[in-house]
C-alpha cells in the first residue's frame, strides 16, 4: 500500500491592512481634509507655491520632517491630483515637484491660515526654525490692493524672497525664495514689522511713512509703495 505524501501548504504572503485615509463623510470640509489633513501636507503646499522644488530642497526647507514622511506625503499629493513630478531637461537632469491647478487652488486656504495664525507669533520659541520666504504669505495680505501690481523683492535679516503683488499669471509662482530675476520694487524691513502687517495692526503706508519699511525703485509700484 502506497504511502501518501502530505504536501506542504502554500503560505499566503502576509498582507498589511490598508490604512483608511477618508473620514467617509459626505461633507466638503471632510473631503478636503481627506486630501490635505495629514501632518506636513499643507506645509509642502506652502513650499511648492514658490514654484517647482527638488526633493532635497523641500527637505531642507521643512525642518523636522523625516525623509519617509516627506516621500509618503508627496506620493499622496500626486495621487490626489495636488502635485506632479517631472524631470528637468539637461544639464539639470533632476526631478522636481510642482503644484497642479488644483494644488494652486489652496493658495487662499494657506493665506487664511497665515492670517489666523499670525497672532500666535507674538513670541519666537528657542526651538523655532525660520526661513525668510515663510513670511511671504503674511506679507501678501499687506500688498493686497489695486495700487500694488508687480514683483516686490523683500529683504529681511533672515534672508531675501520675492512676492508677486496683484496676483500671479497662470504658471507663475506667487512668491519665491531669494532675489527676483526682475523686481519692480524692493523693500527692506524686519520680522517684527512684517508680523505687525500680517496681524493688521499696521498698514504698509503707515510703516513706510514711519520709516520702518525702506522702499527702493523707480517704477509705478515703488511709487505706490511710497505713497506717491
Amino acid at each position: 500500500m502506497s504511502r501518501l505524501r502530505r504536501m506542504p501548504r502554500q503560505q499566503q504572503p502576509a498582507t498589511r491592512p490598508v490604512r483608511r485615509r477618508s473620514y467617509d463623510q459626505f461633507c466638503a470640509t471632510a473631503r478636503a481634509l481627506d486630501s490635505v489633513g495629514d501632518r506636513w501636507t499643507l506645509l509642502i503646499v506652502r513650499e511648492l507655491l514658490a514654484g517647482p522644488r527638488r526633493y532635497t530642497d523641500l527637505h531642507a526647507d521643512l525642518p523636522g520632517v523625516s525623509t519617509d514622511v516627506l516621500a509618503s506625503r508627496l506620493r499622496d499629493m500626486e495621487q490626489n491630483g495636488l502635485a506632479t513630478r517631472r524631470r528637468l531637461p539637461p544639464p539639470a537632469a533632476a526631478s522636481v515637484y510642482e503644484l497642479t491647478e488644483r494644488g494652486h487652488g489652496l493658495m487662499p486656504v494657506l493665506a487664511a491660515l497665515a492670517e489666523w495664525g499670525a497672532p500666535a507669533l507674538a513670541e519666537r520659541r528657542p526651538t523655532d526654525a525660520v526661513r525668510a520666504h515663510w513670511f511671504a504669505l503674511p506679507l501678501l495680505r499687506a500688498l493686497d490692493g489695486p495700487a500694488y501690481s508687480g514683483v516686490v523683492e523683500v529683504r529681511l535679516d533672515e534672508g531675501e524672497f520675492h512676492v508677486r503683488a496683484g496676483g500671479a499669471e497662470e504658471g507663475e509662482a506667487v512668491y519665491g525664495d531669494g532675489p527676483a530675476d526682475r523686481a519692480d520694487a524692493r523693500i527692506a524691513l524686519d520680522v517684527e514689522v512684517c508680523l505687525e502687517l500680517a496681524r493688521g495692526g499696521l498698514t504698509l503706508v503707515e510703516a513706510v511713512e514711519g520709516g520702518r519699511v525702506e522702499v527702493s525703485g523707480d517704477g509705478p509700484l515703488a511709487a505706490a509703495l511710497r505713497g506717491e
